[in-house]
């Protein structure tokens, strides 16, 4: 028979509590782990003269009658903070049953050569104090403990049923979950006295049941950390994301963001710990540096995992607005659904602005911020003043029943061949990405770039006329991703008038005449720019299109000083 084990066996007979545990013959037994707190103990903590093992927490005589396992320790008098958040479905309160046994010696209160068995403290060699083993009486950065599990699970349906745990996850006997459903304290098989590995948070997914845990990047990625200061995980010896897995974001005690137990209280320190360039390939937070960005940075604690878009919202963005980090994916569908880095994140429907729970479309998330005015969080000032529907409402402006719009909600199949390039064409659909992204990185999503709306090239909106067709393309490089500028400096393309406003000494910007994203009454989302100096009325005229568009009397307006039409 193994050693260890009738070592242990002895031990607990010669006690009079054999029937209390029994320990494996392949576990690594209290003798060799850090709750051997005897003088023979291998830890930096443990009683200087005592020999005894178990008496730290058992005694065969005089034990405590209120509690059952021989307990040799006194109950804490202290009041705790209970865990709480938005997102919590649990009614939880003062720890109860063997969780508050375990903290007995955890929370720091009561030394741990203090025994009721003895009448003074054993003396130790060294103190508690400051050791991450002490979790104290705030509990608020703690994994919830002495809920009603089964009760949990029928707010929660994230949550395995309490039927289906497995054998190792262990309820007390009201069905409360406790300290000892993680931890075994007699085994330190697997670190921590965890029941089971927590390699690929094993333990965590014995209970939590994420929506499309199993298939997302970071219950699968194989990237590792580069060496590159900050370390990503300094609570881990796992050395992978798949491995981490949770504990890439969260950690179950003395957490340092309480409110979902996460590692820091800087929403985005969590994200940016690994998409730095050190264990994700891109590196989002120099795009998140840059002048034009999702300023991330300037929020804090104000996100609320619960937050509901339809109604009124406290201005703030955060990464987790975009991103689930639960669910993102590598898939990459075709415009306008989801790609799989949005995959699980809520959104505002287009038809309604109702709050959508997981939006199917990647508009859905950004019209969140980006559409309605309620919920708009960019309140400044307009960059450009349009002459029709002046808004910020993009909802209105991509509205596919408008007589113009870019494709971001349905297809456009009326522009001109030859106007497009490859792989641009006619019936092909946008992401609001495919525009407002990085200007240098590689990476998908608006995060941040050197040009201004985050845009993922430059689009000169100044009145500076530039001073050549290469400036003019220059200037124009967004519009030209997809617009073929051969034709537009020709005279095939559907608006002859094209070649004489792009002509050297002449050249106007394109956001003089179109509004990028759409318009309700124009074809060509044509939308003057009524900013001073550039479109006004013509003799306080309204002013006026007239089709076809091309010959004199097509535009009744004054453009830089110029009138046009009648």
């Amino acid at each position: 028979m193994n050693s260890i084990y009738i070592r242990t066996a002895t031990l607990l007979w010669t006690m009079g509590f054999m029937a209390f545990v029994t320990v494996p013959a392949y576990s690594k037994s209290i003798l060799d782990s850090r709750h051997n707190l005897s003088a023979s103990g291998t830890g930096s903590v443990k009683a200087t003269t005592e020999t005894e093992i178990c008496i730290f927490c058992h005694t065969p005589h005089n034990a405590r009658p209120d509690i059952p396992y021989l307990w040799n320790r006194q109950d804490p008098a202290m009041a705790y903070t209970p865990y709480a958040s938005s997102t919590l479905k649990a009614a939880v309160g003062q720890p109860t049953g063997t969780s508050r046994l375990c903290l007995s010696c955890h929370d720091g209160t009561i030394a741990p050569g203090a025994v009721l068995s003895q009448t003074t403290v054993m003396p130790f060699t060294a103190s508690m104090t400051g050791r991450s083993s002490i979790i104290g009486t705030n509990l608020a950065d703690d994994h919830p403990i002495s809920f009603d599990y089964s009760a949990a699970t029928s707010a929660n349906s994230q949550l395995v049923s309490a039927a289906s745990l497995p054998s190792v996850v262990r309820l007390d006997s009201t069905g409360q979950m406790q300290c000892t459903s993680c931890h075994n304290p007699h085994n330190d098989q697997y670190g921590k006295f965890l029941i089971v590995s927590n390699l690929a948070s094993g333990l965590c997914i014995s209970c939590h049941l994420k929506t499309n845990w199993n298939g997302s990047s970071h219950a699968i990625s194989t990237k590792s950390w580069n060496g590159t200061p900050p370390d990503p995980w300094p609570n881990s010896n796992y050395t992978s994301v798949a491995d981490n897995a949770c504990g890439n974001c969260h950690r179950p005690h003395t957490a340092t963001g309480q409110q979902r137990l996460l590692n820091y209280a800087v929403e985005e320190t969590n994200c940016l710990v690994c998409h730095n360039g050190n264990v994700a390939g891109v590196d989002i937070s120099a795009d998140l540096a840059k002048t034009y960005r999702h300023p991330v940075s300037l929020y804090t604690g104000i996100h609320d995992a619960a937050e509901n878009y339809s109604g009124a919202v406290s201005k703030h963005v955060e990464c987790v607005d975009c991103h689930n980090p639960h669910q993102v994916n590598s898939s990459i569908p075709s415009a306008p659904l989801a790609p799989g880095r949005l995959q699980g994140v809520p959104g505002v429907d287009f038809y309604t602005n109702a709050y959508l729970s997981s939006a199917t479309y990647e508009y859905q998330i950004c019209f969140k911020c980006h559409g309605d005015m309620l919920n708009n969080v960019l309140q400044s000032a307009q960059p450009i003043i349009r002459y029709w529907t002046n808004t910020r409402d993009n909802r209105l402006k991509f509205n596919p029943t408008n007589a113009s719009y870019h494709p971001l909600m349905a297809p456009l199949n009326k522009i001109s061949d030859g106007m497009l390039v490859a792989p641009w064409g006619r019936g092909i659909m946008l992401y609001c990405t495919d525009c407002h992204g990085s200007d240098s990185s590689g990476a998908r999503g608006s995060h941040g770039s050197v040009y201004q709306h985050i845009l993922v090239a430059k689009y000169e909106t100044s009145e500076v006329s530039p001073t050549s067709s290469t400036a003019y393309l220059t200037d124009s490089a967004l519009c030209f991703k997809c617009h073929n500028s051969t034709t537009l400096f020709g005279l095939t393309t559907k608006f002859p008038q094209h070649k004489k406003h792009l002509t050297v000494g002449s050249m106007e910007r394109c956001s003089y005449c179109h509004d990028p994203h759409g318009n309700p009454t124009n074809s060509g989302m044509i939308n003057f720019d009524m900013r001073p100096g550039i479109v006004s009325q013509s003799g306080g005229k309204p002013i006026q299109l007239n089709y076809p568009l091309g010959n004199k009397s097509s535009c009744i307006l004054t453009c830089h000083g110029v009138i046009h039409g009648s």
